[in-house]
């Protein structure tokens, strides 16, 4: 890590290692060559496991087939689908032959399908038939006459995609060979939509370069060896899981678990006993389940050393929780967005605790982070709050068929503005304090929920809590605070609260009100949906919007 003599937030990555020069493709059969007897792959639900040299086999084979349909390079291939090993097959079989993987959200309805479908321009898809109460097929079926572009869909588990396997195997593999040696690790490779929580979501366009580095050198901060095994209870669909997860994985010849096909605190607990897990995934939610899991002292967790929480603000009292509790000792905190495939930023594991669960860590290797004032655009001095921006090589390539919007994220000096607030210190760790947009401004002064939610999550009674800014006649925006509370208490009042914050947090911070739920609305990935909660609230307490 750099430092400028001007003390301005600024850092940029050093690193012996260097960047890696191949495709996903290229990555993988030298993973394969090195390790082909160890263990690739688990899919505890459908109780299967492949070894490297197995997974390859399908891997080709399953590309092989996509070429027999007609798939080239360029071409985009949907996947709609629940955690599964099928969903990791057509990963990286797509980018063997260098079509463009466009992940669904699991928990998309028809509209947003339709509007994915045509806005990527996808080909073939494949699906589940169903998860949960989605009927993926009758919904398939419903928006198909309106996607003129989608010309195939293989549905898991059925004869198509049987058929495409039996087609691939009898294929010939030179075919497969020049394939792959025509493409460059420039080349877009996924097609990622983001979680979307104003307006139709925004796909972005990431290459074999972006996601394969990123995957890389998160595992090399994570120490990963081929003796890893990474417990993945996140969505695949989401960077989180394909590229922290899965490419960190196969770039290592680590082996990757996959718990179940959505997230279920025991089922991950008991992924890591079983498996011997070296490594656990999670949002603070999940984190926050598994340890609230009444069977949680009957699962051995002693295989654990390190992980990964991230895709939201990680709790300070829940992280101690994890590397007490969990024996996570070597836990990282890694932040990023989709545009930046995902991470820029990670904690080490020669970290103090006080650095992994205080900050999001300093800058990765290759690449820069700055924290500029929104409004001027210029670098701030350390220790004041700005916008967070990042550049490198993990940058995306810009939002699909979407120049103008592309152009308002990521600038001329190839800069991306993540939207997020943060604050950098004398030694370049970073601490974020919210979006800009979640920024409350009360009778002028400017108030970030996360400090007051870290204070909150000291409350003995509290499990979980978000805090909103809602409308207000006479200061513009006044605080509201939605808990979850701890089994067996009882549930807080706004006076019990502002009880326990006076004479320990400002008075402008306590919130005035306060609102007791099971769950916070949110995104697939995670993602608490702010927006939503403040449109709920209004109603909630008869504020006009």
């Amino acid at each position: 890590m750099s430092t400028t003599p001007s003390a301005r937030s600024y850092s940029s990555g050093t690193s012996d290692v260097p960047l890696l020069g191949d495709t996903i493709g290229e990555n993988l059969d030298r993973t394969v060559r090195a390790f082909p007897d160890r263990d690739a792959l688990v899919d505890r639900a459908a109780d299967r496991r492949w070894s490297y040299r197995e997974f390859a086999a399908d891997v080709d084979a399953l590309a092989l087939g996509l070429l027999a349909q007609g798939i080239a390079k360029g071409d985009r291939v949907g996947i709609w689908a629940p955690n599964c090993a099928e969903w990791t097959l057509t990963q990286y079989a797509t980018a063997k032959l260098g079509a463009i993987l466009v992940t669904v959200n699991p928990a998309y309805r028809s509209h947003e399908l339709e509007y994915v479908l045509n806005q990527a321009g996808v080909r073939l898809l494949v699906a589940a038939e169903r998860f949960k109460t989605s009927d993926y097929a009758a919904m398939i079926a419903e928006v198909r006459p309106n996607c003129p572009e989608l010309e195939q869909v293989v549905l898991l588990g059925g004869p198509d995609w049987d058929a495409l396997l039996v087609q691939g195997r009898a294929g010939d593999p030179a075919l497969l060979t020049e394939r792959q040696a025509a493409l460059s690790p420039d080349d877009p490779i996924n097609i990622q939509y983001t979680s979307g929580t104003t307006g139709f979501p925004k796909g972005a366009t990431l290459s074999h370069h972006n996601i394969l580095n990123n995957g890389f050198f998160v595992g090399e901060l994570c120490t990963y060896t081929e003796r890893d095994r990474i417990c993945i209870p996140v969505p695949f669909y989401h960077c989180f899981g394909m590229v922290m997860g899965n490419l960190a994985a196969t770039s290592h010849g680590a082996c990757m678990v996959i718990p179940g096909p959505a997230f279920d605190p025991a089922a991950t607990l008991a992924a890591v006993a079983a498996e011997s897990c070296t490594s656990l995934y999670g949002v603070p939610t999940m984190f926050i389940a598994e340890l609230a899991d009444p069977g949680f002292a009957d699962y051995d967790l002693s295989s654990l050393r390190t992980g990964i929480m991230a895709g939201a603000p990680c709790p300070i009292e829940v992280m101690k929780d994890v590397i007490e509790r969990m024996g996570m000792a070597e836990v990282s905190i890694c932040y990023g967005m989709t545009e930046t495939s995902p991470v820029s930023t990670q904690t080490r594991a020669d970290d103090s605790v006080d650095r992994r669960v205080s900050t999001v860590g300093r800058v990765g290797p290759h690449l820069e982070v700055k924290v500029v004032d929104p409004e001027t655009g210029r670098t701030v001095p350390r220790g004041e709050p700005g916008e967070l921006c990042t550049r490198g090589y993990s940058v995306m390539l810009g939002y699909w068929g979407e120049p103008e919007r592309t152009a308002e994220a990521v600038d001329a000096a190839r800069w991306m503005h993540t939207g997020d607030l943060a604050v950098m210190d004398e030694d370049g760790y970073l601490g974020i304090t919210g979006r800009i947009k979640d920024m409350v401004i009360r009778g002028g002064e400017n108030l970030y929920p996360r400090e007051i939610e870290e204070f909150l999550y000291t409350h003995p009674d509290i499990l979980d809590v978000q805090v909103i800014g809602v409308p207000d006649p006479k200061y513009g925006e006044e605080l509201m605070a939605w808990v979850r509370m701890r089994e067996g208490a009882d549930p807080l009042t706004a006076e019990a609260v502002r009880a326990y914050c006076t004479g320990r947090l400002a008075h402008v911070k306590i919130p005035r009100y306060v609102h007791v739920v099971d769950a916070f609305p949110m995104t697939v990935t995670g993602k608490i949906r702010k927006v939503e909660m403040r449109e709920l609230a209004a109603d909630l307490l008869g504020l006009d919007s």
